[in-house]
This record gives C-alpha cells, structure tokens and sequence, in this order.
C-alpha cells in the first residue's frame, strides 16, 4: 500500500518551519505533519493510519541537532538521533542511563535515523523515551510562531498517540535534570522478541538519601503512569532497603486503578517493574 498524495515543504530553519505550520493551520489544513527521522510516521503513511495534507521535513534542521549542558541539566535538540545518544555523541548527565535506555531502542538502522523529539511527538505509549524521561524529570519546550512554553514531561503525553502539542507547535527541545550522584536508576521492558516495542516498561529514579523516588509504569493503553512520591510503594518510606521493601500489591492497585483490568497483563508490568527497582538496587 502506497500513501496518499500530499504536499511535501522542507524549510531551512526553524522560523521557517514554525511559519510554514502556521500557514498551514491558518489554511484550515490540520492534517500538516512533521517529519524528523520517519522511523514512526513513514509506517503510519504506507499503512494509511494518517492522510496528512502536507508533510514538513525538519531533518536539516541544525537548530535542532544542538546538544549541551547548560548548568545542571542537558538541553536536546528535538532532532538528536538515539544513536546519538548511544554512541557517547551527547553530554551525559545521567550517568548513563540515556545511553542504556538509547542503546536499546529497537534496531541500529532505525536508531541512526529516529529521533528523540519525533519519538515523544508520536506519544506512542510504547516508546522507550516516554517512559525514561517522565521518570528523569524532563521538561519539553514547545514552540510556535508566537512564542514558547515549557511542559513537565508527565504533562505532555495525554493518552496514546495523543501530546499536549497545538496546532503550529513543535518540540524544540527536550531538558534532562542531571541525575544526583546519590541517585540510583533502573529500566527494564519486556518484548516479545527483540526490536519490537515494549508491552511493558519499568523505570525508577530513587535517592536514598534525599528520600525520593520517581517511578513510571509504561506500555499501558494510556498515558504511563507517573508516581512522583513513591513512597507508598516502598511500605511508606524510601531509604536504603527499598529493593527489599518494594510492595507488588501497590503497584498491582496502580495499574487497576489505571484500566488495565486483565490480571495477566497487570502481573507482567508488576514484574517488570519489580526488574527495574532490582536494577536500581544492584
């Protein structure tokens, strides 16, 4: 199957992108979409699942393959690759959990295309990044003709396949906070075989020290879910046995109260997220 016709711009930088979607939502032309990597939108265009009018090509984009620190945290272009986060290209500020996160996102090939903001505006509950960077702390700043504003992470993914991105908006940039050298971190995700997405993802931050744990539940048919005060998960209290005192009932309860209603699936993202808390603790 092919995809159906569209309108195809590719802008020099980034104003040029912003005004080229601003004149398409004047236009009434709401089906607009961008392109970085294509490694999610491209499937999406053969399979006919989306009929854009017009596609914007940001891959040349250099505003938007900048990566630095500024103070403590890592400002990302929305168009950094996966491989480049992989291959050691990018400051690193979490002590190496991007890199492990990045390192195992699907295939080489499409780890050298797909990028981090074309893989958080898909907003694929599925996808790595959005479970790994709510649990980082990151915050996204969104952009338009008419200015920017900067969304929690948490805030951005507002159920699959659907973000908090407006009509003319684009993710310009992404900002991890650096991880405190107290903190522990650990990822896990269970996939039916290797290079498929996740139908269960585990993701903690925890300090001991300061007592304070963040942790997602991802690959859930919704946004993941994001405890910012775990605690409750840990029998009250964070410190220093918290891999010994990580309650599954919790977690169980969590995912119920989310919709997820087959006990089966529930037990799996249970154990899942039982594998990343050990990670931490290892």
């Amino acid at each position: 199957m092919k995809p159906v016709p569209f309108g195809y711009e590719r802008p020099r930088d980034l104003q040029e992108a912003l005004a080229v979607l601003g004149e398409a939502k004047s236009e009434a032309r709401t089906a607009a979409k961008i392109i970085a990597g294509g490694q999610s939108l491209g499937p999406m265009l053969n399979l006919r699942l989306v009929e854009p009018q017009l596609i914007v090509d940001i891959t040349g984009l250099a505003e938007l393959k900048q990566a630095e620190r500024r103070g403590d945290e890592l400002v990302l272009g929305a168009c950094v690759t996966h491989a480049d986060i992989e291959d050691g290209r990018i400051p690193d500020v979490t002590r190496g959990a991007m890199q492990g996160v990045a390192g195992n996102i699907a295939y080489r090939a499409v780890r050298n295309r797909g990028t981090v903001g074309g893989s958080l505006s898909h907003a694929d509950p599925a996808a790595d990044w959005v479970s790994a960077l709510s649990a980082l702390g990151a915050r996204l700043t969104l952009r338009n003709l008419s200015g920017a504003r900067m969304v929690a992470m948490e805030d951005f993914i507002v159920g699959a396949l659907e973000s908090a991105l407006r009509d003319g908006e684009i993710v310009e940039t992404i900002h991890v906070p650096a991880m405190p050298a107290s903190a522990h971190w650990g990822y896990a995700k269970s996939c039916r075989k290797t290079g498929e997405f996740a139908h269960a993802i585990g993701a903690i931050l925890i300090d001991p020290s300061a007592a304070t744990a963040r942790v997602v539940i991802g690959a859930i048919d919704s946004a993941p879910i994001v405890i910012t005060n775990a605690a409750e998960l840990f029998g009250g209290r964070i410190a220093g046995d918290y891999k010994d005192r990580f309650d599954a009932r919790i977690a169980d309860v969590l995912l119920a109260n989310a919709g997820v209603s087959n006990a089966a699936h529930r037990h799996i993202h249970v154990s899942v997220l039982k594998r990343a808390v050990r990670e931490a603790g290892a």
